[in-house]
């Protein structure tokens, strides 16, 4: 019997590794600059005034519809066609990958959040990181880590692709949220970097437990013949 693909590719374990540590300090340098703040900081009035809409149609559509993705609604149905998808290809750690990866992003990004206290638009409306870049990126990372799996890619092949993958999901949804008025431009940078930072420890963490679980019928049935 085939074993499982594993949810990391040992060839990227390494770089995955390096650019996880890298993009926890990141997310908490960004935290601490902007802890308590309810203004755009200087890196964001580079990009755009982030307290107004900026897109008109037919952007603005495309803005929300892409916004729709990063909602519980949107969210469920994209969890719903990964996890399928991994099932049908038989890849029951991608699938596993997929729901733990929604689910530490979306977590991180709430408990930040609260932890950071930035806000935009007023008080109550919390934004340190990005909820929906920190979603979608997730969701696009454990395609990424499965597709090259599945493909027998090597590290650089692989990290180019990972890395591709989790750049074009957050620059779109990123631009969603800036464009929306939702978000600052480091919001949407620090909830990039909380996928990057948690996916692939993740995976990591992921296929441990599923190769510990998978040795101990194995140990005991040694047991049992010795």
């Amino acid at each position: 019997m085939t074993a499982p693909a594993p949810a990391l590719p040992p060839s990227l374990r390494g770089p995955l590794g390096l650019i996880a540590l890298l993009a926890t300090l990141v997310v908490g340098a960004i935290g601490a600059l902007y802890a308590g703040h309810g203004e755009p900081g200087r890196v964001d009035r580079w990009f755009v005034d982030p307290t107004a809409d900026s897109v008109r149609s037919p952007w603005r559509g495309i803005a929300l519809a892409t916004d729709f993705l990063g909602e519980p609604a949107g969210a469920a149905l994209l969890i719903v066609a990964a996890v399928a998808g991994c099932l049908l290809l038989r890849q029951p750690r991608g699938a596993a990958l997929v729901v733990a990866s929604a689910a530490l992003a979306v977590g991180a990004a709430t408990l930040l959040k609260h932890v950071v206290g930035r806000t935009i638009h007023g008080a109550g409306n919390l934004s340190y990181p990005s909820g929906h870049t920190a979603f979608f990126t997730a969701l696009a990372l454990a395609a990424a880590l499965l597709a090259a799996g599945r493909l027998g890619l090597g590290r650089g092949a692989g990290l180019l692709l990972v890395l591709a993958t989790a750049l074009v999901a957050g620059a779109a949804m990123g631009w969603a949220q800036v464009a929306l008025g939702a978000h600052y431009p480091t919001d949407v940078l620090g909830g990039w970097c909380v996928a990057l930072a948690l996916v692939p420890a993740a995976a990591w963490l992921l296929d441990g437990a599923a190769d510990r679980m998978a040795s101990r019928p194995a140990d005991s049935r040694e047991g049992e013949s010795a």
